[in-house]
């Protein structure tokens, strides 16, 4: 699973790197529940901004943030749970917020949990090594925030054709940033891009968010509990964890669905994708808009044994909604419709993809005819922080948003379908889990004999894995502790 065998003499040369930079690293116990973070720790984020690069923010990588810029403390797990008036199903959904992350999206937490075993095992040298962070938005940018913070220099690669929002902030936080063609579904090219820096150059060690299951890893441990939590803090009397909607992506979060079933027996659990890159509806391809997914091939690290049914998400529908949700005739639109105006505030809390999740999550509650007593939970990954130039373009493109086209859109997000849904056989699983083959073990050099064990012998592979982070909360701790006895 992950290698936690031990360099001990590039171990205490990154212990001893800490100690003179004042680094202490969080555990997962600690990203899960941030109640076990020392109060030392608590009382110096007391003067720390949200985004800040400095070294405490690490322990802000969490689900329970206090919703502040600056000097936040730690509390409940955000969240907005959207209506029926705005979602046209009797079904409660729900999103847990990646806004309050530092970065202002969750991927810092599985970018922190890729770097972690590396570090505390000394098999990374921080002061002779780039970290490689590739991806389609949000990794790159937690990537490279991570590297910030633990004093290691940092590539970022994303398509040239994200928003500009990312680049601009990129420029700022990484020692270099790579622009590779195309747009959010030109996954291979950012991959064609790795080959190529891990062949000719000796001071970069990639990051593959699509292959490390540290990424898997951090979402069962810290995401997963974070839904539960919500629910458990929610629920009514007779209510029901349905499932979860979660995106392709990297299929990282799809492990926090799989805790959910672990926990939450008969809980199903969706996997989105945009309608114009049908990998797994259709093992097709194509462009799309839907920022924060990536496409045209299956990730290494999603395991579609506890993946229920493939969802396509038409990429026009997150561009209207996001108009639907921020422009001022929309936002007059769903108060005059009931929508409660403390929602309405949070709803520039939802980006693209979060959009298009929700969108995912009110068509697995209609298929599945789900009524009040069920819940429904997705991840809001980011916000429209990154996306301000967007609506400019929309507005540039199509003109000023007024009353009629709320309606418009009102009416499809109220109006939608079932359509372009998959409910996954035991044949599709298999299906789809081999098209891993052509990418991974083809053109990437992973073995058959790993990619038939996550299937044959899934319980054990998926499962041992999950239990790594309490051997690495050990590591993280003795690390810690020598770092401090100096």
């Amino acid at each position: 699973m992950i290698d936690l065998n031990v360099n001990a003499v590039q171990r205490r040369k990154n212990v001893q790197r800490c100690r003179d930079k004042g680094i202490l690293l969080p555990t997962y116990a600690q990203m899960r529940d941030p109640t076990c973070i020392p109060a030392a720790i608590k009382r110096e984020l007391a003067d720390v901004g949200l985004w800040d690069v400095h070294v405490r923010n690490l322990f802000r990588i969490n689900w329970h943030n206090e919703p502040a810029e600056r000097g936040g403390g730690f509390g409940d797990v955000n969240f907005v749970e959207l209506p029926p008036a705005l979602t046209g199903t009797r079904a409660r959904i729900v999103g847990i917020v990646g806004k309050w992350f530092p970065t202002g999206a969750h991927k810092v937490g599985p970018a922190l949990s890729c770097l972690l075993p590396e570090l505390v095992t000394g098999r990374f040298d921080p002061t002779t090594k780039k970290a490689v962070w590739p991806s389609t938005g949000n990794y790159c940018r937690g990537g490279a925030y991570i590297s910030r913070l633990l004093s290691c220099p940092s590539v970022a690669i994303l398509p040239e054709g994200m928003s500009r929002e990312r680049f601009d902030w990129l420029r700022t936080m990484a020692e270099e940033v790579i622009a590779t063609p195309g747009c959010e579904s030109n996954v291979k090219e950012i991959f064609d891009k790795c080959i190529e820096l891990e062949r000719t150059r000796s001071d970069v060690v990639i990051f593959n968010q699509f292959d490390q299951l540290p990424n898997s890893l951090w979402h069962y441990n810290v995401t997963g509990p974070a839904m539960e939590e919500v629910f458990r803090r929610i629920a009514k009397p007779g209510d029901a964890l349905a499932g979860a909607v979660l995106s392709s992506g990297s299929a990282g979060t799809m492990a926090a669905g799989s805790y959910l079933r672990d926990t939450f027996p008969g809980a199903r659990v969706g996997v989105a994708e945009a309608l114009q890159c049908p990998t797994i509806l259709e093992n097709g391809f194509g462009d799309h808009r839907i920022e924060g997914i990536g496409d045209k091939h299956i990730p290494w690290i999603h395991n579609l044994r506890e993946t229920d049914i493939a969802i396509g998400v038409d990429d026009e529908l997150p561009m209207r909604f996001m108009r639907l949700f921020n422009e001022p005739a929309g936002r007059r639109l769903l108060a005059e419709n009931g929508v409660a105006q403390e929602l309405i505030d949070k709803l520039e809390w939802l980006g693209i993809s979060s959009i298009g999740n929700l969108v995912g999550a009110i068509k697995f509650a209609k298929y599945y005819e789900l009524g009040a007593s069920d819940v429904v939970f997705t991840v809001f990954t980011d916000s429209m922080a990154m996306y301000g130039s967007r609506l400019t373009e929309l507005a540039a493109q199509r003109g000023a948003y007024d009353q009629r086209q709320a309606d418009r859109d009102q009416d499809r997000l109220a109006g939608l379908a079932i359509d372009h849904m998959l409910e996954l056989s035991q044949v599709d699983k298999r299906r789809v889990h081999q098209l891993k083959y052509f990418t991974w073990v083809e053109q990437l050099g992973k073995s058959v004999e790993e990619l038939r064990a996550q299937w044959d012998d899934h319980r054990n592979y998926w499962g041992c894995l999950r239990t790594q982070s309490a051997e690495l909360d050990r590591m993280i701790e003795h690390f810690n502790a020598e770092v401090q006895l100096g």
